[in-house]
């Protein structure tokens, strides 16, 4: 009987979550979002005023999150709370926006215009977000392999990115983790993200395109991948 117990507690340990959030209302998800982008922005030094809002918003460029330019708010809808599961994925949302908030304090008319930028580049502003990203959460204490954990479970599969506005999911998180393998090599060492189910197929997914990223950094090649489908 003691060990049928002692296996059943030990069952129950190894399905449990690798993180375990206590946000589970909009109120309780607005005072996170306070809390956390704050932080990334103390964190980092960030001397642009930006504010952090819950909004149900019907006009978006991105699905989930998305920064208005005219009165600087970072936004998340409601609806994307329950596909967050810790303060990492919730700064990865945050810290994308955030970068392209500071990108509306340059420019004329104080940066007025300068989501058009955003308009005739998307890809381009896309991956330098991305960037800044990781580096905003490192700097404030997350890890940036929760941005590619949250980005699995939210964002869809297009056939093609030829003539989209926007890099196919799977090359935009294989880019993120090249960035994150040059930059912050001991994360990807000391890997609490490991056990967890999105992360591990994210591992599955891009199997191939690592491949391609460690035959690079083994024969020390420059030359800039072009990831898979």
């Amino acid at each position: 009987m003691k060990k049928f117990v002692l296996g059943l507690v030990l069952s129950l340990i190894m399905v449990s979550p690798v993180f375990a959030w206590d946000v589970h209302t909009v109120p309780e998800l607005q005072k996170r979002m306070n809390e956390v982008g704050f932080n990334i922005l103390n964190s980092n030094r960030i001397e642009h005023r930006l504010i952090f809002m819950v909004i149900n918003r019907v006009y978006t460029r991105d699905r989930w999150a998305d920064v208005s330019s005219v009165n600087r708010t970072v936004w998340l809808k409601p609806t994307v709370l329950p596909y967050i599961d810790s303060d990492d994925e919730l700064a990865g949302l945050l810290a994308h926006q955030i970068s392209h908030g500071v990108d509306t304090y340059n420019g004329v008319l104080r940066g007025y215009i300068s989501i058009l930028n955003y308009w005739v580049s998307p890809n381009k502003y896309d991956m330098l977000a991305d960037k800044r990203a990781v580096d905003y959460m490192v700097n404030a204490g997350y890890n940036p392999l929760g941005y590619i954990v949250i980005l699995n479970k939210i964002m869809q599969q297009y056939r093609y990115d030829a003539f989209s506005n926007h890099t196919l999911i799977t090359r935009r998180m294989m880019k993120i983790y090249e960035y994150i393998y040059q930059k912050y090599p001991s994360i990807l060492a000391d890997n609490e993200y490991k056990d967890n189910i999105y992360y591990q197929n994210f591992l599955l997914v891009s199997r191939k395109n690592r491949l391609m990223l460690q035959e690079k950094v083994e024969t020390g090649s420059k030359k800039k991948l072009n990831y898979r489908y």
